[in-house]
């Protein structure tokens, strides 16, 4: 039998793309208003709305139920491994579930980085960060009216929140480090490059971006409870609506954003060598002139 031929690897016409074994896709436009007459926009939000009211509702749930059970004599809950299981567990599944219709992003902070590296449009970054965060303001609200509004405040309703002994630095650069490495990951799982040369590996990207999270909480959760997903912090923050929750709710948006960021430079210019790419056309651009 022979071998089969990944499509990847190839151009259509059994060529390399000069001289490359992957195809970059285009960069997206920064504005393109013809999306908006496309339903597989609105099909995507939808998508990024659904998924990221379940994750919320899932992983709140979960520590609300922590919570209560080590609050009794009998249990002593899930704990923070079963707390980052859940966490990771559930975005393995909804990454896997809605990848192929809106990309699995269910996180502002993902969506940000994808925008800046010209990997969708302004337009779409926008309906998928409003979508994320409604949904993640359902989801919790979901967990809170399943576990009762008295049962629900009294176990910090999942909200992020300092831990006490950490500063407000401490709680950034936690958040800053862990997205950091929850995009990075993103990117080099969905790389085009990484997906040509292992293209005859089954390799599955939704679960080393699962991992990711997973890992993240265990190493976040004592210290900020792990937001990472802007969304997530702020559903919880609205649905329990404490004092500390948002006093300290900026914490969440600037880390995770500043974090995405950097993993985005790190990945496209720095591993990518877009950068040094750059470099050389100016270089060649500046020789040709003379």
């Amino acid at each position: 039998m022979a071998p089969s031929v990944c499509t990847a690897c190839s151009n259509g016409n059994g060529n390399d793309n000069n001289g490359k074994d992957y195809l970059d896709p285009p960069p997206a436009l920064l504005l393109d208003t013809a999306e908006l007459t496309k339903w597989s926009l609105y099909r995507a939000a939808i998508a990024e709305f659904t998924a990221t009211l379940l994750f919320v509702y899932i992983a709140i749930a979960t520590v609300i139920g922590h919570n209560h059970q080590s609050s009794t004599a009998c249990s002593s809950g899930a704990g923070i491994l079963g707390i980052a299981w859940s966490f990771g567990g559930t975005i393995f599944v909804l990454v896997y579930s809605t990848a192929g219709i809106s990309g699995g992003h269910i996180n502002p902070a993902v969506t940000f980085a994808l925008l800046l590296a010209r990997k969708l449009t302004l337009l779409r970054a926008v309906f998928y960060i409003v979508s994320q965060c409604v949904g993640a303001i359902f989801g919790a609200a979901i967990a809170r009216s399943v576990h009762g509004r008295a049962r629900y405040l009294l176990h910090g309703g999942g909200a992020n929140e300092l831990a006490p002994g950490f500063s407000a630095a401490a709680g950034l650069g936690a958040e800053v480090v862990g997205t950091f490495v929850l995009v990075y990951i993103v990117f080099s799982a969905t790389d085009p490059k990484r997906k040509a040369r292992d293209c005859h590996v089954p390799v599955l990207a939704p679960l080393p971006i699962g991992f990711a999270v997973f890992m993240v909480h265990l190493a976040t959760i004592p210290i900020t409870g792990t937001g990472i997903n802007p969304a997530r912090s702020l559903g919880a923050a609205v649905a329990y609506n404490g004092d500390k929750a948002w006093s300290e709710h900026w914490i969440f948006w600037v880390g995770p954003l500043l974090g995405a960021a950097l993993a985005m430079v790190y990945h496209e210019f720095v591993l990518r060598g877009k950068a040094m790419a750059s470099f050389r056309r100016s270089n060649y651009t500046a020789a040709a002139a003379y």
